[in-house]
């Protein structure tokens, strides 16, 4: 009975370890617009610093599974959860050097006037700040490696093979949840503004819709390590191995010790050098890329897997980009509609696999005709569109003509005589839908009100355009989106959570054919080789790939304090898309 509670023990331990490290990698996916703005930094260094996990990750992972079977093995994951908790606390560690965060704006708090600040250059030393998250990444990654391998094959040394798969099951149930709490508490944290409790609410002058909003990104991994801690505690209190339930059973070969004489094994193993080890694995390797089969599913998957990483990583950035959410309604719409359905879909996938006992070839074609529907559907996403919002010498000429002009020309006869920054990004509304990137290159002369209340009057660029009489004065923050586009953005999401349903029906029948069409010596190493495949040429690059077309479609750049480039503060919606 003792031992029956340690298997739950264990199982309910594990769970929660997983439910914790998917949480944190989801809550990182829903931070990186905030980071990005945080550090000031372009799409594509976002997305370096993204992969890092993975990197860390595939450094220790062959070792961590090659030896950590001869060591405790639960110790080992408390010590990983351990690691998670230092990365996730390091990551978001950076916040509390980096001073307040200050936005270009033109707004003084208090003061009635205007007043242009003359920018003066400190050197800046939050700049570097990002390598603490890069590092702090990549620690996280380092402590997930333990996790899944041995706490996979430490269930398969104590349960009987009917139970392995449904304590495996439970599992993955469980850690589908980890996904949908990171996103909920990405949107959480988003919605507050980053330096809250430091400063004053009311003096912030801008919505979190605006470009320049970062919310509290630190707030969520401060929480996801203080999970990770508490997942790591009760594998101190564990046995080295458990005995087996009832009988003896065989083990699937990705666990290094097959069954109870694994005393005498370790040393054996010790004994095979490198050389032999090395003498079989060319050969397993050759005969198992030169499965015709094996190689194109193994292409296929690794085709599929980067388009999903750069979804994921950047969907969040999409929905605010192209649909003027904020990052708060973005994270949580992801978290509540597209994460369960994909959940869901897992789970009838591999429903409908048992139900009709399909074999490789229908689990084959299961697999492609969900693909390709799922793929048709994201073709109607082109149509999907919410159009440029109007802003003066960017998107639409300051006399209201349309047209985007490239090469940003902000000056116009109406602000000629203001002698403003061109690197200012502080956007006004005026009555007739026209945003203009600051009040001062909108031509405007005096204001009223303080803080988010400010009023700018006697614009004159508002005058020149076809502006009803009268009406010359702007308001603080960019005009809101069209009717249209939140219709727009309704049948973006109904699509986008319709194709994630259909798409995810197809994953277990896939990852079936993919263990099913090679010889059952090779299952551990081929299953191996494709989790490396897709972390190095998917995991690492998709994010930076995707990151840096997304910054090829960059209307308008942010300017840091000392001079260089910072974040986009608005992109091309239709390139982008």
């Amino acid at each position: 009975h003792g031992r029956t509670s340690k298997n739950i023990l264990f199982i309910v331990a594990l769970s929660f370890a997983y439910f914790s490290k998917v949480l944190s990698g989801t809550y990182m996916k829903s931070a990186i617009t905030q980071i990005e703005r945080r550090f000031d930094l372009s799409s594509s260094l976002i997305g370096l610093i993204d992969g890092s996990f993975e990197m860390g990750n595939l450094l220790f992972l062959a070792v961590v599974s090659h030896f950590g079977a001869k060591l405790h093995r639960p110790r080992l994951i408390a010590v990983g959860c351990f690691l998670m908790a230092v990365g996730s606390f390091l990551t978001g560690l950076p916040h509390f050097f980096m001073g307040r965060y200050t936005f270009d704006t033109v707004i003084q708090g208090s003061m009635n006037d205007s007043v242009s600040i003359t920018p003066y250059c400190v050197r800046d030393s939050s700049s570097h700040m990002w390598i603490y998250v890069f590092l702090g990444n990549a620690l996280r990654g380092i402590g997930e490696t333990p996790v899944t391998p041995l706490g996979i094959s430490y269930i398969d040394d104590f349960a009987k093979a009917e139970n392995s798969a449904f304590y495996i099951a439970c599992l993955q149930t469980i850690t589908l949840l980890g996904p949908m709490f990171g996103f909920l508490l990405g949107s959480l944290c988003a919605s507050l503004y980053v330096d809250i409790g430091y400063v004053d609410l009311e003096t912030v002058t801008i919505t979190p819709k605006d470009a320049r909003w970062v919310g509290a990104w630190w707030l969520g991994f401060l929480v996801s390590s203080v999970i990770m801690l508490l997942s790591g505690i009760p594998f101190w209190f564990l046995p080295r191995s458990l005995p087996k339930q009832g009988e003896e059973n065989k083990l699937p070969p990705s666990s290094p010790t097959h069954d109870g004489t694994e005393n005498n094994n370790a040393t054996s193993h010790q004994a095979m050098t490198l050389a032999e080890i090395a003498k079989g694995f060319i050969p397993s390797l050759k005969k198992l890329l030169s499965t015709p089969a094996y190689f194109l599913l193994l292409c296929g998957s690794l085709l599929k897997f980067n388009s999903f990483i750069g979804l994921l990583t950047f969907k969040a950035k999409y929905m605010e980009q192209q649909f003027g959410q904020s990052a708060a309604r973005a994270n949580f719409l992801i978290g509540v509609l597209n994460l369960p359905v994909v959940a869901v879909g897992i789970f009838l996938g591999g429903l409908l696999m048992k139900r009709y006992k399909l074999g490789v070839v229908s689990g084959a074609q299961l697999s492609f005709v969900t693909s390709f529907m799922a793929y048709l559907l994201l073709l109607l996403q082109f149509g999907t569109k919410c159009d440029n919002v109007q802003v003066a010498g960017l998107t639409v000429s300051y006399n209201g003509t349309p047209g985007v002009v490239y090469n940003g020309n902000l000056w116009s006869e109406c602000n000629r005589d203001c002698s403003c920054l061109a690197g200012e990004w502080d956007p006004v509304c005026s009555d007739n839908g026209i945003t203009y990137t600051s009040p001062c290159l909108a031509g405007c002369s005096s204001s009223t009100g303080y803080g988010k209340n400010t009023v700018f009057h006697n614009c004159s660029c508002v005058l020149s355009s076809s502006a009803p009489e009268g009406s010359m004065s702007v308001i603080l923050g960019q005009c809101p989106r069209s009717r249209e586009c939140s219709r727009s953005f309704t049948s973006y999401m109904a699509v986008s959570v319709l194709s994630s349903f259909i798409n995810s029906l197809g994953t277990t029948p896939g990852y079936m054919v993919i263990i099913r069409c090679i010889k059952p010596e090779l299952k551990s190493l081929a299953l191996g080789i494709q989790t490396l495949v897709m972390r190095t040429l998917g995991g690492i690059p998709a994010p930076v790939y995707f990151g840096a077309l997304i910054d090829s479609t960059c209307l308008r750049w942010g300017i840091k304090k000392c001079g260089g480039r910072g974040a986009c503060r608005m992109y091309d919606s239709d390139m982008y898309r």
